[in-house]
């Protein structure tokens, strides 16, 4: 199992990855079982949007990034239409529900994290010790995929700048922290926790690809430069594009449901939902 990304002008990169079939019915399992222990937690609301957010991760890919941009290609064993859905919903679903359970602050943070790196660092060995093994001919004829990213990154970091820069200026319009100390005012809570999206937007990013580059998916054949390159970028830009208008989201769908799709009672206003948030404690591990 190997993968390249080769670097050209500019922002301009090409990344692939190759993997066996094998690869995506082990990852299929593992998102059920990972769904599964979700609902036992009774994280309903989570799962439901890890499955609308693998819908828009497939319509963005297959849709834009595909029928529109031209940006994606795939080899001759494999169908680019399954392989996306596959990858958009398994990426989408795990994703997102992380950045949910993120937002939450969910006391279980960690156990959360810990499962979804390690099972995207030891799927691509597990696969590779198998295959090499028991399945020589999926070893030998690995499926190849690969987009250019030239065409959509400056849109991506135009979006990125447009969203931080949003809640910046909300930021600066509420209370200075030792004026609101001074009169014992809460307002000072009203604030959007800018460095924990940025935590939330970029390691989550940080994490997937880099469990991709140590787990053989991206990394064969590329030099430093080669490797680094997507590895940093697509962290910093990928995710976190989207911290600022995922988390009103977050803050609207908080404010009128809880995990149990139960309502809120009394309804909170997105402010106040803003200010129970900021009023949580930070997730510890066990």
């Amino acid at each position: 199992m190997n993968a390249m990304a080769v670097a050209s002008n500019g922002m301009e990169f090409v990344a692939r990855r190759q993997f066996a079939p094998l690869y995506i019915w082990l990852d299929l399992a593992f998102l059920a079982l990972y769904a599964a222990m979700l609902l036992w937690r009774k994280h309903y609301m989570t799962v439901l949007i890890g499955v609308l957010a693998g819908i828009l991760y497939f319509a963005v890919d297959f849709g834009i990034f595909n029928l529109a941009l031209h940006t994606r290609s795939i080899s001759g064993n494999a169908s680019l239409f399954w392989v996306l859905l596959w990858m958009s919903m398994s990426y989408g679903f795990t994703n997102f529900t992380w950045i949910w359970l993120w937002l939450q602050k969910d006391s279980r943070l960690v156990e959360w994290s810990t499962l979804i790196f390690g099972w995207w660092f030891c799927a691509p060995i597990i696969t590779q010790t198998i295959t090499t093994k028991f399945l020589p001919q999926q070893a030998a004829h690995p499926i190849t995929i690969q987009r250019t990213t030239g065409a959509y990154h400056g849109w991506m970091a135009i979006i990125l700048f447009a969203g931080y820069t949003l809640a910046i200026i909300w930021n600066l319009r509420q209370p200075d922290r030792q004026k609101a100390k001074a009169t014992q005012t809460r307002q000072a809570s009203t604030r959007i926790n800018i460095p924990w999206l940025l935590a939330c937007g970029i390691l989550i990013q940080f994490a997937w690809e880099l469990a991709l580059l140590l787990g053989g998916i991206r990394s064969a054949g590329l030099d430093f430069s080669q490797a680094i390159k997507p590895l940093v970028i697509n962290s910093l830009l990928e995710t976190n594009l989207g911290m600022p208008y995922v988390y009103l989201i977050f803050l609207a769908v908080s404010a009128r449901w809880t995990e149990q799709f139960t309502r809120v009672e009394p309804q909170r206003t997105l402010l106040q939902t803003l200010e129970y948030n900021n009023s949580l404690p930070m997730p510890k591990g066990s």
